[in-house]
């Protein structure tokens, strides 16, 4: 991405972004990122750019926000509610020391939201607030860091803001530690980040912390909201789901890399009634508790009943290594499959399972 100067479009939509932001950094020129050639022109970066604040409160941070999730242009969508997707993402970056409002923020955030975008924009999935995305590795690809997950919740600073193209959110992504990330699913998002707060204001990303669950206080603090509510994450968001038919069965094929989280998941929804939907590019298959096992299959959706027979068969049979494994009944099998990771240009840089 280059960096051009902001401001520079007259459009309605952007226009009302670059308001909702005026009203947060009334004396700052944003440094803005645009791309060579958008995407509707063919170019690689879903997003038309990005804008990066300095902001001394509540600490020293880099306050990235998107630009294209939302309608910026002219109408499109047939929604009139709704402008675009619904959203723009932001991010909040602590400085690091000696960084100041006159230097350059980092540039892997750029990268990372357009990666996000890439997956928006290839399976017309959206977020809201309480969502959250596996990363499949260090959420910056380069530093050493345990922040592998990503949150989203409400920006804290920027309201959602109705345009002359519809109504959008500003969801701010925040960085988890694998083991705040099982906190997460256990809880809920919003449950786990408020509870995280007094530690981490304004949601923060900081690469090089540890992670807060170090603190027993805190840790039994979000067990014990675990164990009073039970899981609310009612969707898991995958880069690998498929699935096949033929005479002998039918064969669920998941990543290496998220076999992990959908396991950890279904026993904490299904024995409480509660259904799970992961959820790929282009299929979903939905998990339901059930007396007996039962599947339907849709070009696109899949609904899967599970006894709780299938159900411990699948949590002592089933591991995140390439492979096939047979369920009772012999009806439905997992495939496991391993799990790419990419840069921004499309290299594998590292393979699980």
């Amino acid at each position: 991405m280059d960096q051009h100067d902001g401001g520079e479009t007259g459009t309605a939509g952007w226009d009302a972004i670059n308001a909702a932001l005026r009203a947060v950094y009334p004396r700052q020129e944003p440094r803005h990122y645009g791309t060579l050639v958008s995407h509707t022109l063919g170019g690689d970066d879903p997003l038309d750019g990005i804008s990066v604040y300095w902001s001394q409160a509540p600490q020293p941070h880099w306050h990235y926000v998107t630009y294209g999730f939302s309608e910026l242009y002219d109408k499109q969508s047939d929604d009139p509610q709704e402008s675009g997707f619904g959203f723009e993402l932001t991010f909040r970056l602590a400085a690091d020391a000696g960084e100041g409002s006159g230097g350059m923020p980092p540039a892997w955030p750029l990268n990372l939201l357009q990666n996000v975008a890439r997956y928006v924009f290839g399976s017309g999935n959206v977020f809201e607030a309480g969502h959250h995305l596996d990363a499949n590795g260090p959420i910056a690809l380069e530093a050493d860091t345990q922040l592998r997950h990503l949150a989203f919740v409400a920006d804290p600073q920027l309201p959602a803001i109705d345009t002359p193209n519809g109504r959008l959110a500003f969801l701010q992504m925040v960085g988890l530690t694998d083991d705040e990330m099982a906190a997460v699913r256990r809880w809920s998002t919003l449950g786990v980040l408020d509870a995280l707060a007094p530690a981490m204001p304004s949601w923060i990303t900081a690469l090089a912390r540890a992670s807060l669950l170090a603190d027993p206080a805190l840790a039994a603090r979000l067990e014990a909201g675990s164990r009073r509510e039970g899981s609310s994450t009612g969707m898991l968001f995958v880069d690998t789901l498929d699935w096949s038919a033929d005479g002998a069965g039918i064969t669920l094929v998941l990543g290496a890399g998220q076999v992990g989280s959908v396991l950890e998941l279904l026993p904490l929804r299904l024995p409480h009634d509660r259904p799970l939907v992961v959820l790929g590019r282009e299929r979903q298959w939905r998990f339901e508790p059930g007396v007996a096992d039962a599947l339907q299959l849709d070009d696109d959706s899949a609904r899967c009943v599970l006894s709780d027979a299938t159900l411990a068969a699948m949590l002592g049979t089933i591991r995140a290594e390439r492979g096939v494994y047979a369920l009772p009944g012999g009806r439905l099998q997992v495939e496991v499959v391993p799990t790419q990771l990419r840069d921004g240009h499309g290299n594998v840089i590292r393979e699980i399972g």
